[in-house]
């Protein structure tokens, strides 16, 4: 299969400069990843499925009754914006935490701090992981607690979130930030849209055989 063109000027990947929606909130500090996507369901060959998985324990009892969680919430169906607390996405560095909250419909997390890992493998999808001060992340989930239906705005190049009358200053890392907004996140794509290069880094080393270099196959 031939690598993607792309065109002078066009990023490899979506550019992510705002994203909108809906807002559900989990509350709690230190919410780990085996909260997010528990490991027995970690035994798949790919991610396609894990949304139905996401905050699992949280979620159900032993007998699969519902417990209190935002996520079994009507009210918070289709939401697309998660609010959360300190240090979210702590513990293990297992990438379907991330894959289960996009698949879930996730496309965006903002909270008051996240753990390093957790929010690599988040950019690695292209989901923005925004931080703000604990008072305006408290006083936003309360805001979607009482609106469910409001619109929430995250504008990840000027680092700002919008709802209702009230506008919050955010923090995106720097490279994040730069990744998503210049829509170089994806390192496949990325890859795919130097292939020239990549191809002539290949060439160069004196290990890989030409029959193993696209293109240069013949």
């Amino acid at each position: 299969m031939s690598s993607p063109e792309f065109s002078d000027g066009e990023a490899p990947a979506e550019k992510v400069t705002e994203v909108s929606g809906t807002g559900i909130p989990v509350r709690g500090n230190d919410i780990d990843t085996d909260q997010i996507i528990p490991a027995r369901f970690m035994k798949v060959v790919t991610f396609d499925g894990l949304g139905q998985f996401a905050f699992f324990d949280q979620r159900f009892d032993d007998e699969d009754n519902e417990k209190d969680h935002p996520f079994n919430e009507e009210q918070y169906r289709g939401a697309n914006v998660l609010v959360v607390n300190a240090n979210f996405g702590c513990g293990s560095s297992r990438e379907h935490a991330p894959q289960a909250l996009m698949r879930w419909g996730i496309d965006a997390v903002v909270g008051e701090s996240f753990a390093e890992i957790f929010a690599g493998n988040c950019l690695a999808l292209g989901i923005p992981t925004v931080t703000a001060d604990q008072e305006d992340i408290e006083a936003l989930q309360d805001y979607v607690e009482a609106n469910p239906d409001a619109e929430v705005d995250i504008d990840v190049a000027e680092e700002t979130i919008t709802y209702g009358d009230t506008v919050i200053d955010a923090t995106v890392h720097d490279a994040q930030r730069k990744a998503l907004v210049e829509g170089v996140w994806d390192t496949t794509a990325l890859m795919g849209a130097n292939e020239g290069a990549v191809r002539e880094t290949a060439r160069s080393l004196p290990y890989v055989p030409a029959e193993h270099i696209p293109g240069d196959e013949a």
